[in-house]
């Protein structure tokens, strides 16, 4: 009787006897430097029995059974481990610090990363440090962490040097980007040649291909969460650099110190300055035509303000602005666009196992069109802006299980193809443009399990609606993964992941511009959905080398094409030139990664295959020529990566990146027409016969570029000469192709001689020859 009874208060009176037994230890790791958070920081017992890691946050929690004494070990990729022992009779809070190694013998990666992958149930997921995107040779030496990613398996690029994401046969528009938990809606500098993110200023960015956790939702095929650094807490510091195309500094320091600090980092280029200096020197020459003038600038900040052991507040925001600029003596033309977004958040610890994060957001993203010519003027822009509201809930249950759940709100303004025109003493105007607005709305909770050793389990379901002119479209998305370890070296995963997008890039071109404007899903407009499974190993070869392969299959609805001959230029029911389909993608990615040692890198591979079809116009007078299923433009079937970064010593690093990738695919005519207006007249080549979509593949894309790193240490800090050359080899990769007729001459029997058009020719144009670079960076 008295065992039944102590059993029953064991099961029902869980705050009772068992209760009692255990305690959590829970608290923040950070960088002993510089005091910024470390996210996935692993914490252990010493036997390696228990563990988990830290949050995005920073965050962790661990419970464990009372003891006189407990040892954990906390340990960071590139940080020494750091060993405590805590006397635990009662819930402790413990906040740690860790330090990078003084020699480079020292940082080397310690239990960590290959660890951490193979216990972790999530998979599909690509991330970059900014170490790596630093070293790796980059064009015109701008380092660019959103192009460093692209070398990893299963994310396609877009064309020659540009920045297009296409993620597991998803577009480019599929993609969720967000920065400090801001969407960014355009995240490309010069037409897409550099991406909108300063690397100085970057703490962390993840990238999930698949498996997506249930408090990402929105997009299809990608969720890239870059993180913002904090700003050094311990004392001041800068950083910076001197390139061929733009200058950057990085300011950071503590407002109070361990208390409060900021960080401010700004990127301008300054061609424009030189054109400027080139067209003022020529303003009186005879036929000098004036160099346009473009320029590209970018600004983050940050504040973090400890409020006390249980809270933390910030505040950051982006702003960044392309300006491109002509002024003639008859003709003036501006063009400009740009992000800005910003972020208030605020972190709260309700109790050792509970953790919050709220969060507002505002992002802004708008393009503008100016045109003046003597007498009329005209002006075309569109816009996007967002106001979010959104709180994620961490509740470690106890080492086995974590929940994770939460909700966020979104209102969002639309102003779609703005266009003013008129003369400019008022006697003609005409204007066009739609206001559209949208809330959207998620609710969402998932539970990590570690069942055992052998299997974890990661479970959730997000709930989305959305409502546009008074209808509403809400849909649930289930989120399932799997992982098998049979033993330290080996895991099997499996995920499914279904979302659902509401708002719609309309674009009409190959790749990501400035002018492509965004669209909600409305009554006719229905929302694009996604259901993706995927399967993978990872297995540890040892000596730091990881193996990962995995293959997925993805089917795509309420795909959106444009009909044939659509009219996109002010339009105010562009609804109409809309047509809905689906797709589907499947393909092989197959990745091997070295963490440790001098000599670290990857190799990636990627199969793949992607198809859309089945289009049907939302006007029924609108035509969609194609039948069955297509290859978008980038299906590429082939994908090739190698990445080597050697540290040859302290002083000197050496690295270098290959890519080969199947040529992208170009909707091309099967023929054109010729005719003679006249008897004796020239001939022309008009009315180009197309067959079906996509008919031409480029040739294959290869390049190799190669960089030297040679650092300084003076008294003041650091500096580095950083050389790199771009297509070593001086590949001419296509850019793009364009048509021009080749002629020959005939005489007709009475002795005119004509020319008659023999042959089209198909002219490749290339962007980038050897490009070698300087850049000189600093750190203080």
């Amino acid at each position: 009787m008295k065992y039944a009874l102590l059993l029953f208060i064991s099961l029902f009176l869980g705050s009772g006897a068992l209760a009692q037994r255990t305690f959590t230890i829970s608290g923040v790791v950070t960088d002993a430097g510089n005091g910024e958070t470390l996210i996935g920081a692993s914490v252990v017992t010493a036997d390696y029995s228990v563990g988990t890691t830290t949050n995005e946050y920073g965050f962790y929690s661990l419970t464990l059974p009372a003891a006189d004494s407990v040892a954990l070990e906390f340990s960071y990729v590139g940080f020494q481990t750091e060993r405590r022992t805590v006397a635990l009779q009662a819930n402790a809070s413990l906040q740690v610090e860790l330090s990078t190694g003084v020699q480079l013998q020292e940082v080397v990666v310690q239990a960590g990363s290959v660890r951490d992958v193979l216990q972790s149930t999530e998979m599909s997921v690509a991330t970059i440090s900014t170490k790596e995107a630093k070293a790796i040779p980059v064009l015109l030496g701008e380092s660019d962490i959103l192009k460093t990613i692209q070398l990893k398996p299963g994310i396609i690029s877009g064309s020659e040097g540009t920045t297009g994401l296409f993620v597991r046969g998803g577009g480019a528009d599929q993609n969720l980007i967000i920065l400090d938990e801001a969407i960014v809606y355009n995240p490309n500098h010069l037409f897409g040649f550099f991406s909108t993110f300063n690397t100085d200023a970057v703490k962390d960015l993840k990238l999930y291909k698949g498996g997506f956790p249930a408090q990402y939702g929105g997009r299809l095929s990608s969720v890239i969460d870059v993180k913002l650094k904090e700003g050094n807490s311990k004392h001041f510091a800068g950083s910076g650099g001197i390139g061929l195309l733009a200058s950057r500094l990085t300011l950071e320091g503590p407002i109070v110190k361990d208390k409060a600090s900021f960080i401010v980092s700004g990127r301008r280029t300054y061609v424009d300055l030189l054109t400027n200096q080139v067209n003022r020197a020529n303003r009186n020459t005879e036929d000098y035509n004036p160099i346009p003038g473009y320029y590209f600038y970018d600004l983050n900040t940050k504040i973090n303000v400890e409020l006390g052991e249980r809270d933390k507040l910030l505040f950051s925001g982006y702003f960044g602005r392309d300006v491109f600029g002509f002024d003639g003596d008859f003709f003036d033309f501006d063009f400009d666009w740009g992000n800005a977004t910003g972020t208030v958040r605020w972190n709260h610890v309700f109790n050792p196992k509970l953790f919050a994060n709220t969060t507002f957001t505002y992002s802004d993203y708008q393009y503008n069109i100016e045109n003046r010519l003597t007498g009329f003027s005209f002006v075309l822009g569109s816009n996007i802006k967002d106001a979010n509201l959104k709180s994620d809930f961490y509740y470690a249950i106890n080492n086995r299980h974590t929940l994770r759940f939460g909700g966020n709100a979104t209102y969002h303004w639309f102003t779609v193809g703005r266009l003013k025109a008129g003369s400019t003493d008022g006697k003609v105007n005409f204007s066009s443009g739609q206001n559209l607005n949208g809330l959207e709305a998620g609710l969402y909770v998932s539970d990590d399990w570690d069942i055992n050793p052998q299997w974890s389990l990661s479970t959730g379901l997000r709930l989305n609606a959305f409502n546009n002119d008074n209808t509403w479209r809400a849909a649930p998305e289930p989120r399932f993964s799997a992982r098998y370890a049979p033993n330290r070296r080996l895991s099997v995963k499996a995920s499914y992941a279904r979302m659902n997008q509401y708002l719609h890039l309309i674009a009409n071109a190959g790749v990501a511009l400035p002018t492509d404007v965004w669209y909600p899903s409305t009554r006719r407009v229905r929302p694009q959905s996604s259901d993706q499974v995927a399967a993978g190993v990872s297995v540890d070869l040892g000596k730091g080398l990881l193996l990962t392969a995995e293959t997925y299959y993805k089917w795509l609805h309420n795909q959106i094409e444009f009909v044939d001959g659509a009219e996109l230029f002010a339009n105010n029911e562009l609804e109409n030139e809309f047509a809905n389909g689906k797709g589907y993608g499947y393909g092989f990615e197959l990745g091997v990664e070295k963490k440790e040692g001098r000599l670290t890198g990857w190799i990636g591979y990627t199969l793949g295959l992607t198809r859309r079809g089945e289009f049907v116009p939302l006007d029924e007078e609108a035509r969609f020529a194609q039948e069955g299923y297509f290859p978008p433009i980038y299906d590429r079937r082939h994908d090739l990566s190698v990445v080597a970064m050697w540290d040859i010593s302290r002083r000197i690093s050496a690295t270098a990146s290959f890519v080969y990738g199947s040529g992208d695919l170009r909707w091309l005519p099967g023929g054109r027409f010729t005719f003679q207006d006249v008897y004796g007249g020239s001939f022309e080549t008009v009315t180009p016969d197309y067959l079906d979509r996509n008919n031409y593949r480029l040739p294959p894309y290869h390049r190799l570029d190669l960089g030297l790193v040679i650092r300084f240490f003076p008294r003041w800090g650091e500096n580095d000469i950083t050389l790199s050359v771009v297509n070593a080899y001086d590949r001419r990769n296509t850019f793009f192709i364009y048509f021009e007729p080749e002629f020959k001459e005939v005489t007709d029997t009475q002795g005119n001689t004509f020319e008659v058009p023999e042959r089209i020719a198909a002219k490749q144009v290339s962007l980038f020859p050897i490009l070698p670079s300087i850049t000189w960076n600093f750190k203080f």
